[in-house]
């Protein structure tokens, strides 16, 4: 070996030792250095614990899984026919769903399966399953499937409630798995919740959640207190249960508030006990009886509870008392303010449906009123909700000049009165100068102020020109087909 060979190689080996020397001293230098891991908060829990706090629901899978059913209902009707739910043959969706369901026709068929989708949960080892009124009302045929996959049952539909979108079935088989009920009472906003149900078909689905808002009134219901949680709820999960961190139905997954028809973040169940009285009563009789007293009601506003002389808003407002009803009967008028019932403070405007919906009809109730600035008490009669009335709306006669408060006004004819079912009126025709801003609207039908009746435009005249400038006055109206309080500050800038 020459010499420069040998040299070469003595050069690669000390540059390959000085490469490797550097890269070790920079490795120690950094572990050195190295900044130290993040320190939590003072009083944090360690990194462990946080872990652990974090929900786990698989038990909750197992504990509860076994009990929650896929319902499925069907019925036929002419091709073309509009359904309400599951896929019409031409829907993209109808091959996905022949795999769960074989009969499904084909496009073309003479006749079209209209398919519900649902959920549900056993509630009794003999069969009784617990759904939403929707999944099953108007079927043809209930098919229940278990959550073993292995099982399913032709289902009998023991009673439907549409007003409360509970149901309840009945399959023939025993020693089922059940679902342990809870109270619906002991969940706060901001717990964990869990829905199990079946989502477009996919049995045994699990999402999870929290409780949003509790007592939640919905537009044109007024008897259920809703559970709003953010649980993911699509089609299919209707009927299934919502469910605690003890693994306790508090719920039934029920509806969505929805733009596109699947979830945006708004879900809503029916409480358990809501659900399970309705249960009971279908099983009992099948079908729901619940107690009216025949009011329209509002709530109490600051201006109302001002004009009423009221130290607080807590109550509701009768704004109209059906004739020969309960109420009526009574004694109660509209203008009283309700401000318990049976013992129960209202503290909430619904609370006063769902009271009295809840009492057996023929069951006597006690109301506190208040009325012409003292408090009173009346006994009612419960009576039973019948079906609901629509009442023509009022038309306009000929005109009339305006009041000093802008008001143009003219008296409701004998006639429509009797339709009405009201004593005496005068319509809104017109709102001029300042009361063209105020709530009222042409059309409304004026009834009392504050709580006294009139019986002719001079009588009313003469009732307004006695309050003061500017003072909050509540005309009681008839708008369409609902009567209630419109709060109003007078002025005498009638132009």
């Amino acid at each position: 070996m020459s010499r420069n060979t040998a040299a070469r190689r003595l050069a690669l080996s000390l540059l390959a030792a000085c490469i490797l020397g550097a890269c070790q001293g920079s490795s120690q230098e950094s572990a050195g250095n190295a900044p130290a891991s993040p320190t939590p908060p003072a009083g944090a829990p360690p990194a462990a614990s946080r872990a652990a706090a974090l929900p786990d629901f698989s038990g909750l899978v197992d504990n509860v899984g076994p009990a929650v059913v896929n319902v499925v209902s069907s019925r036929r009707e002419a091709a073309g026919s509009p359904g309400v739910s599951g896929p019409a043959p031409d829907d993209p969706l109808f091959e996905f769903f022949r795999r769960f369901i074989p009969d499904l026709p084909r496009p073309g068929s003479p006749e079209q399966q209209i398919l519900g989708l649902g959920s549900g949960f056993i509630i009794s080892p003999d069969g009784l399953v617990l759904t939403n009124a929707h999944v099953v009302a108007d079927a043809r045929s209930v098919t229940v499937r278990l959550a073993d996959g292995k099982r399913e049952f032709p289902g009998k539909v023991l009673g439907v409630d549409l007003p409360s979108d509970v149901a309840l079935v009945k399959i023939e088989a025993t020693g089922l798995p059940v679902a342990r009920l809870g109270n619906s009472h002991s969940i706060k906003p901001g717990q964990w919740v869990v829905a199990i149900g079946s989502p477009f078909g996919f049995t045994n689905t699990i999402t999870a959640g929290i409780v949003s808002a509790i007592n939640r009134e919905l537009p044109d219901e007024s008897i259920l207190p809703f559970i709003q949680t953010d649980v993911a709820v699509n089609p299919g999960n209707s009927g299934g249960p919502l469910i605690d961190m003890s693994g306790s139905v508090v719920g039934i997954n029920s509806m969505i508030y929805s733009g596109t028809g699947g979830y945006m973040g708004l879900s809503f169940a029916i409480p358990i006990e809501v659900a399970m009285d309705v249960a009971k009563q279908l099983q009992a009789k099948g079908k729901v009886t619940r107690g009216r007293i025949g009011v329209v009601i509002q709530p109490v506003t600051e201006e109302l509870a001002q004009a009423f002389r009221l130290k607080s808003t807590t109550g509701v407002v009768i704004s109209a008392v059906e004739p020969g009803s309960p109420a009526d009967r009574a004694g109660l008028k509209s203008g009283d303010v309700v401000l318990e019932y049976n013992g129960k403070p209202l503290a909430d405007p619904m609370d006063l449906p769902r009271q009295v919906a809840s009492t057996q009809p023929g069951s006597p109730a006690r109301l506190a009123i208040w009325r012409d600035g003292a408090r009173k008490e009346l006994t009612v009669k419960v009576g039973e909700t019948p079906a609901e009335k629509v009442t023509e709306s009022p038309k306009t006669p000929s005109p009339a000049p305006a009041n000093q408060f802008g008001m143009v006004l003219s008296e409701v004819p004998p006639a429509l009165r009797k339709r009405l079912g009201i004593d005496y009126g005068l319509l809104v025709e017109a709102l001029k100068g300042a009361a063209a801003d105020s709530p009222l609207r042409p059309g409304d039908v004026i009834i009392a102020v504050n709580q006294t009746r009139f019986t002719s435009l001079a009588e009313f005249n003469r009732i307004l020109n006695k309050l003061g400038k500017n003072d909050a006055v509540a005309f009681l109206v008839r708008r369409g087909t609902a009567t209630l309080y419109v709060t109003v500050k007078l002025s005498g800038d009638g132009e």
